[in-house]
């Protein structure tokens, strides 16, 4: 498929950095971000590595771009090789234990980082470094692992370890559900813009039909669950975020939890392991252990 690359020029590690930048978060915007350039110039690169290998990488307008079957077949390999030369250059220089973890911003506001002192107190010689993941990537170049929420159908891959199922309730707080009546459909809806299935997949786990009406946008799901505490609607959230809101009574769901297919998980870098990786797995586990389960009855309003 790549001719070119035996008797042209070899493509720019800038330009292969470019195009798995964009693969890898779904964005022009993003992987500019992530590579502090600007968008113009990593689409000048992917361009350009368009021309060497002689095939289209990406397809459609700027604002949804796909992956064409040599893009798909290319990015893997360059996410694989990528990280492996960064996993090397950190062994290098590595002293002591560092632990580099990117998380979707939710899942570290509301659930990581109120926990991770015990993980700290558990193991102070390691060093841990968080960085924000992208909503809809499931790897970053300078991270060890990513801890994401994961479909069932990543989770046989190797380098993937659930350690905690996924529930979702519809939530609202107390006076919210008592101006609805102790109907969530009456209360206005919130939603994220990362996660804008979440109520469509809520209401088919938990038989409801949702009415034809408008969603208030956030940014992010920590944003919509800090609406939903100041009583602005109701919002879609996971069990773990929202755990200890709900057993205080800050916010109630009157149609309870339901299990999806879904789990939080750690995604390791392929040939990331290390003793540091290794105890935060383990810690990740059983702190995934240590959740309650997630209420399935209706929730009684006061």
């Amino acid at each position: 498929m790549f001719q070119k690359l035996t008797s042209g020029p070899a493509p720019s590690l800038n330009a292969l950095r470019a195009f798995e930048a964009v693969a890898r978060t779904g964005k022009v915007t993003l992987a500019a971000e992530e590579l502090s350039v600007t968008p113009s110039a990593v689409s000048r690169q992917v361009k350009a590595l368009e021309a060497v290998l002689g095939v289209r990488l990406l397809s459609g307008p700027k604002h949804r771009l796909e992956l064409t079957t040599a893009g798909r077949e290319l990015a893997p390999q360059l996410t694989d090789a990528f990280g492996r030369i960064h996993a090397a250059v950190r062994g290098l220089r590595q002293e002591g234990e560092d632990l580099h973890v990117a998380v979707n911003a939710s899942i570290s506001v509301k659930w990581l980082i109120p926990r991770l002192p015990g993980f700290q107190a558990r193991h102070p010689d390691i060093r841990l470094h968080l960085t924000e993941l992208a909503p809809h990537a499931t790897s970053h170049r300078d991270a060890h692992a990513v801890v994401r929420i994961v479909p069932a159908s990543r989770l046989s891959d190797p380098n993937c370890a659930a350690f905690m199922r996924n529930a979702l309730g519809a939530v609202m707080s107390p006076a919210c559900a008592a101006r609805a009546e102790g109907d969530l459909l009456k209360a206005p809806r919130l939603a994220a813009a990362t996660h804008p299935e979440a109520w469509p997949v809520f209401a088919e786990l938990a038989g409801l039909e949702l009415p034809n009406v408008a969603e208030r946008p956030f940014a992010h799901v920590h944003f919509v669950m800090d609406a939903a505490l100041a009583g602005l609607g109701a919002a879609v959230l996971s069990w773990p975020l929202c755990v200890d809101e709900v057993r205080s009574g800050r916010l109630v769901a009157p149609a309870g939890f339901h299990r999806s297919a879904s789990a939080f998980a750690l995604l390791t870098q392929p040939g990331a392991d290390s003793r540091a990786l290794r105890r935060f797995r383990d810690w990740l586990v059983e702190e995934g252990a240590r959740t309650p389960e997630p209420p399935s009855a209706q929730v009684s309003v006061p």
